[in-house]
Formats: C-alpha cells, structure tokens, sequence
C-alpha cells in the first residue's frame, strides 16, 4: 500500500472514530446531535469495511477466481440465465434488496431514540447482513445458481432441506404481503404516485429492448434515456394529479391490490432482461438520486437531531411498539441490519447473472449502501419534534401525547405545508416523508416546495418497495417450481410455460391475498419475525457452505451473527405469540380473533421450523467438525478452457484431498 493511500485510510479511521464519538455521546453528551455526524460516521465504516473486511471475504475466505466460469456463461438461455454487466448487476441487486426494510424499519423503530437504532443499522451490516449476502451468492453461484432451499437439501439433506424449503415460501408471502401493503397504503387515491409508478413499466420494456435488441452493450445510452424518461415521468405525474383524468389514477385499495398483483405476474413470467432487470436498474437511479441528494441536504444543512439517543420507551410500553428495546428494535429493523429475505435474491436472481465470480462482491456492496438508506430513514424520521412524529405514528390525541412526555409542536404547520393531513398516519411511511420533505425544502431554492417533495417521497418509497416485489414474485417461482419438481419432474424446468404461469399465479395470489385481509399491525411484526430468522437460517446454510469448503477455521463468520440474530428473533417470536394470544383472547369480534390466533400459530410455527434446520445442522457440524466423517459438496467448479458444466460432487475426507465424482460413478 503506497504512503498516499495509507494516509487516506488513516484519516478515514480518524473522521470516523470522530463522527462515532459524537453520536453516542462520548464528546458533548448532553448537546443535541448534529445529524451531519451520523452520515460522516456511518460512510466512513461503510468505506473501512468494503475495502477491508469484504475483500479479505473475497479473497482469503470464499478465494473468488475469474478463471471459474459462472453459470450465467455455462447455462446461458437468455431468460434466467444471462450474463450483465457489471453495473446494471449491481443495479438490479441493489433495488431486488432494498425494498420497505430499510425506509420504515428504522422510522419506526425511532420510537427507542436514534442510538439503538443508528448502532444496529452499521454494525449488524457490516459484521452480519453484508456477510450473509455474499456468502450466499456465493455459494449458489458455484451451485449452479440453486436457491437457498435446495442448497440446504444438497449439503444438509432431506429433514433440513425440506424445512427450509417450508419456511423459505412461507417468509416469502409474508414479506411480500408487507412489503406490498405499504405499496397500496402509498398510492391508495395517489393519482401522482400511481401514474408515475406505472409508467416505470413501459419505460423498463424500452430499456430492456434498447439494451438487448437495439443497442446491446450501450449502457450508458440507455441509462441516459432511462433517467430522462423517468424525470418526464414524475413531472407528468405532478401535471395528470393536477388535471380532469386525475380520477382515472385514483385507486382503491383493493383495485391496487390486484393491479400490483398483475404486475408481479408479469415480471416473474416475461425474460428477465425484457422488464425485470431494465425496470430494477432504472429504479437504482432515482433510488441512489434520492438517498444521495438526502445526504447532501444533511451535510449542507446539517439538521439537529431532534429525537433523544434512547427514549422512555425503551423497557416497553411504546405508543407504535409495545415490546422492549431488546428483542423488538431488532425485529422492527427488518431489513437494513441483516434480512434473510436477501438471500433470496443472493440465491435467486443474481447469482444467474454474474459474468465472473469477482464481481460476486456485489452481494457485500449493496448490503453496506442499503444499510446507509436505512441511516437516512432515521435521520429523517429524528430531525421530527418526538411529540410531531408519535402524533404521526399513533392514533393517540395531543393531550394523550402531552401526558406521556411529548407535547405535538408543529403538526399542524406540517399539515398545511404538505397540504395534507399527516396526523393519526402509522405505518413509518407518512412521517419518513415529512422528514425527507422537510431536508429537502429546506436547500437553496427550495423554499415553498414541501408539498412537492413530500408527494415526490411517497413516490420513491413506493418506486423502492415495487422492485423488491417483482424480484421477489419470481424468486418465489423458483421456489415453488423447485419444491413441485421433486413430485412432478417438468416443474423443474424454469422455461415450462405451464409451471411458469401456475407457480407465478400461487405465490401472486398467496401474497396479495394477505394484503387485501392483513393490516400494518399484524403484516409488519409477522413480517420483520419471519424475515431474521430467515437471516438466521441462511447464516446457518453458509456455515455448513464453510466447513465443506474447508474453510472451517473461519466459522467465527456466520456463526457469531448467527448465534446473536437466531437468540433475539426466537425470544421475540415468542413474545410475540403471547401477544397475539393474549390480544385474541380479550376480543369479542370472533373474525379478528380467529385471524390473530391465525397469526400465532403461523409465528410459531416459522420459529419450530428455525430451531428444527438449526438441531439438525449443528448435530451435522458435530459429525463433520469432532467426528470427523466425509462429507460431499455440490459445488461446481469449472475452469475456463475446460472442464464439465455437469453437476459434479466432491466426497471429502478429512486430512485428504478432495476426490470429484462425476454423474455416474467415475472419479478423477
């Protein structure tokens, strides 16, 4: 390392280390924080540990190899498999992971102060969710791109395999259901929001035939069009709200339930680089546009945190959360932190794109810059007076508020200046809007345009949730085509259009049923539950992925975080099952009895289904690690120049060198 660049990762140890002081008070603790402190403090050890801890992950523990041909060469068909280039990759992964998690969790979990939250989102991504990501993809990288539940059936078996596979579909229409719900809660009687959403689809099949058909390799050029026609978008969107067919833009719920439902269809069905792809990297734009011009709103304007480092609500007994600090605020921070819905997609989609296994890091990258949206999300919901953003976030009267310690100030300023009513609105979505509106107004020139920027915040929040969901819709099509393919053998094949349209319309209409019977207060905690201990499982799939890559000195790695998120989430599931019990018990409406017990026996059963893949995995470690018997691998490795792209499977002997068994017997 050259003497300049030395210095440069000195002083962004130092910034950082500054920054950080601020935030938890070690330097002024009794002063209000800065909110330019979080965003210098979080950037710097985002930084630090891409270039660090993520390439020592690339090269010293998964060794990533440009000689290895990845599927997306070996198995390329044009539909699931294909090679991308390296930046629409990295924008299509980016917006598959980075859907409502990261925007509300943190607003809601604002409830517990700004610190506890602010900790969580950078050191859980650093140390747990980014790992997750990238050992994930990787491993169904060198397995052909298999999903995470056939991964656990290959190199765990039948009892493990199978558990996951349960598990996996069932976190899958929970999370979409949650995710979707907030979708249909932003655009509901939106005409703005619903017409500049729907004109992303059109614009995404220009894109994808532009870049396949028209001008292939021309990213730059349909990146420009892509930005240009979006921008026309949402300026149009302002002018058809404004207009006689405003009405034909305005939805109810249930017509956006079954709309979103459609589009979903649609993306998981249709070759990916025909909308889903084009649609996702276009959406990266006005995603990273947004975030990066929120950043630089902090920095210029430098906002007061107006939210304490840790509130009374942090022993329980909150207006928006009613559990403890510990486990709810890791449960609420659904995605940002760690999410097992990410590797999903890390086993999904991308891992059928990557051109060469360096740029496999991408799965560590995204992870670091999502959690930076989910640090912005809270900058935003903090900057709020505490009395302003429980008034948004609860149903509870100023008087009622007032009581508790946290008198409403401005809520009916706030109210005229984004000429909506914003009072008795919970869900995070509402009150990270005002905030971001309320930075972004606040910039030079922007005076007088709050309403504009709050309207325009719905809108991305909307935009980054719906990426998620036709990732998301097709991931869940592969799942279900790999799970009916072991009782019906065409299932398998991912280009059967009878299996494509039958398993795409179960998980559509799996998910936007919950939708249209759920609400916020029983999606989003089933939710946020299901989806660490999703996270809890894939770190356990990637420890077994380690030992048979004889890498078991670095277990440290997944089992840590995986011993930390499996402990929290199982105490809050059960929590949350008393909750629920206790809640139905006390009802006299019996349907919203029944649907909450519903929900208890749904809790926990994901959670009987963690601790059966957890017994069963570490009984396997024991064998592999103490008793040291053989084991095999699925991995397939094929160098350039040679080799088969067959399934081949490597029997491991300890103190020996592994022995490749090809398709048939013979070894080599």
């Amino acid at each position: 390392m050259s003497a300049l660049k030395l210095v440069l990762w000195a002083f962004l140890v130092i910034l950082g280390s500054v920054a950080f002081a601020y935030v938890v008070g070690v330097v002024n603790p009794n002063e209000k924080v800065n909110g330019l402190w979080l965003v210098v403090a979080a950037a710097c050890i985002y930084v630090l540990a891409f270039r660090f801890y993520g390439r020592w992950l690339a090269r010293s523990v998964t060794e990533l190899n440009d000689q290895h041909v990845t599927p997306a060469i070996r198995l390329n068909d044009g539909v699931n498999f294909h090679p991308t280039n390296k930046y629409v990759l990295f924008g299509h992964h980016f917006a598959a992971i980075a859907g409502a998690g990261p925007l509300l969790g943190p607003v809601l979990a604002a409830q517990f102060g700004f610190l506890p939250g602010f900790l969580w989102l950078v050191i859980g991504a650093v140390l747990a969710g980014a790992v997750q990501d990238f050992i994930i993809l990787v491993a169904s990288m060198r397995r052909n791109g298999r999903s995470l539940p056939e991964i656990a059936r290959d190199e765990l078996g039948l009892v493990t395999g199978t558990a996951t596979a349960v598990a996996v579909l069932f976190i899958v229409v929970v999370a979409l259901a949650g995710l979707g719900f907030a979708v249909v809660n932003a655009l509901y009687l939106n005409a703005w929001g619903t017409f500049t959403i729907a004109m992303t689809i059109p614009i995404g099949f220009i894109m994808g035939f532009y870049l396949q058909r028209f001008r292939p390799g021309q990213v730059a050029e349909v990146s420009l069009l892509g930005v240009v026609l979006l921008i026309a978008a949402v300026i149009l969107g302002r002018v058809v709200a404004q207009s006689s067919i405003a009405e034909w833009f305005e939805f109810e719920r249930t017509t956006l339930v079954w709309g979103l439902a459609g589009y979903g269809f649609l993306a998981s069905v249709l070759p990916g680089w025909m909308l889903l792809v084009p649609r996702g990297y276009l959406s990266t734009f006005m995603k990273l546009g947004v975030v990066a011009l929120l950043g630089m709103g902090v920095i210029l304007m430098a906002p007061t945190i107006e939210m304490p480092r840790v509130t009374i609500f942090a022993g329980g007994g909150g207006p928006i959360i009613p559990g403890t600090l510990f486990p709810f605020l890791f449960i609420t921070i659904a995605c940002g932190a760690i999410s097992g819905f990410h590797s999903l997609v890390s086993s999904g989609t991308t891992p059928k794109m990557i051109e060469q296994e360096s740029q496999a890091t991408v799965g560590y990258g995204a992870m670091l810059l999502e959690s930076f949206v989910g640090v912005m999300a809270l900058i935003a919901a903090s900057v709020l007076i505490p009395g302003d953003y429980l008034a948004i976030n609860t149903m509870l009267s100023t008087d009622a508020l007032a009581a508790m310690g946290f008198p409403v100030s401005r809520i009916q300023e706030l109210s005229q200046l984004v000429e909506v009513e914003v009072a008795g609105r919970p869900g995070g979505a509402v009150s990270l809007a005002v905030g971001m509106a309320s930075i972004f107004s606040a910039l030079p020139g922007m005076a007088g345009l709050m309403s504009y920027w709050y309207q325009f915040a719905l809108v991305f929040e909307a935009l980054f949730i719906l990426t998620t969901i036709d990732t998301g819709t097709r991931v869940g099509r592969y799942l279900i085509q790999e799970m009916g393919g072991r009782v019906y053998s065409p299932l398998r094949r991912m280009n059967w259009w009878p299996g494509v349209a039958i398993s795409s319309g179960l998980i559509v209409g799996a998910w936007g049923y919950l939708i249209g019977t759920g609400s916020i207060s029983t999606l989003w905690p089933m939710f946020g539950a299901a989806n660490q201990l999703l996270g809890t499982l894939a770190l356990c799939i990637g420890t077994t992925v380690l030992i048979k890559m004889r890498k078991a000195h670095y277990l440290w790695i997944t089992t840590l975080p995986m011993l930390f998120v499996g402990t929290i989430t199982l105490l809050g599931c059960y929590e949350m099952f008393g909750m629920f019990v206790t809640k139905a018990s006390s009802l006299a409406d019996g349907g919203q009895a029944v649907a909450l017990y519903l929900d208890a026996g749904l809790v926990a059963a994901v959670a009987l289904l963690a601790v059966i893949v957890l017994g069963d995995s570490m009984r396997q470690w024991y064998g592999y690690l103490v008793l040291k018997r053989p084991f095999t691998s699925s991995e397939v490795v094929v160098m350039a120049g040679g080799g088969s792209p067959g399934r081949l499977r490597t029997t491991i002997h300890h103190d020996k060198e592994p022995r490749l068994q090809l398709p048939g017997g013979g070894c080599c």
